[in-house]
């Protein structure tokens, strides 16, 4: 995987939906459970698992567009 090319794309997904990024900043990168994630964030573990459904498409679309 191109690791520049997910950064920018998580990049991009922060300035449009911060709260998803740094979910999967969180998770994906930070090591975090998902109840973890919530308690951090102080929101629901559905709610994290929403924001990982959503930032897994956008970023799986964008890195798909810069190739």
């Amino acid at each position: 995987m191109d690791l520049v090319a997910l950064n920018d794309a998580l990049d991009a997904l922060a300035t449009i939906a911060p709260e998803k990024a740094k979910v999967i900043e969180l998770r994906f990168f930070g090591g975090l459970t998902i109840e973890e994630t919530a308690n951090y964030l102080g929101v629901a573990p559905a709610t994290v698992k929403r924001h990982i459904a959503f930032a897994r498409a956008w970023l799986f679309r964008a890195l798909d567009r810069s190739q």
